[in-house]
């Protein structure tokens, strides 16, 4: 099956797709030992490593944000996250939030983006953590992070 699916969005259904209370969807993954999405892959893609990702076919964005941490530029990493809650909305988009290992900065992303989407900043990483992973959103300065995102 070809890479591509023309005009049709995520899956709910399949792993790492959470869905926001607006009904965006928005798929969190970890890159570790992953191979590339073959299926189904994104259209836009949001990388937080502490080094620039390789490249890939689709449109992506790379914020500096090292395992453990938070992201060195706050200020890029709001625009980014924002554009990709931005395009979540529609629903031929399928928007890809990633980090190494698909928890600690992918699960605070992923926590931001639900505040973004009307989530109390004090419930969004249980609200992540409730339909993403349970162990979303790793480090007591990662919660921190998501209480002040609002």
């Amino acid at each position: 099956m070809s890479g591509e699916q023309g005009g049709a969005g995520w899956d709910e259904r399949a792993p790492g797709v959470l869905r926001l209370p607006s009904g965006r969807l928005v798929r969190g993954r970890g890159l570790r030992g992953a191979p590339d999405p073959e299926e189904v892959r994104p259209t836009y893609g949001v990388y937080l490593l502490g080094h620039e990702p390789p490249g890939v076919p689709w449109e992506a964005r790379w914020v500096k944000w090292p395992d453990f941490r938070l992201p060195g530029d706050r200020a890029r990493a709001r625009r980014v996250l924002a554009e990709a809650w931005e395009r979540a909305a529609d629903p031929a988009e399928r928007v890809e939030v990633a980090c190494w290992g698909g928890r600690g900065r992918t699960g605070t992303a992923l926590s931001c983006l639900a505040v973004l989407d009307g989530v109390p900043a004090g419930e969004a990483v249980e609200f992540v953590r409730r339909h993403y992973d349970r162990r979303a959103v790793e480090t007591p300065w990662q919660r921190s992070y998501v209480r002040r995102f609002a």
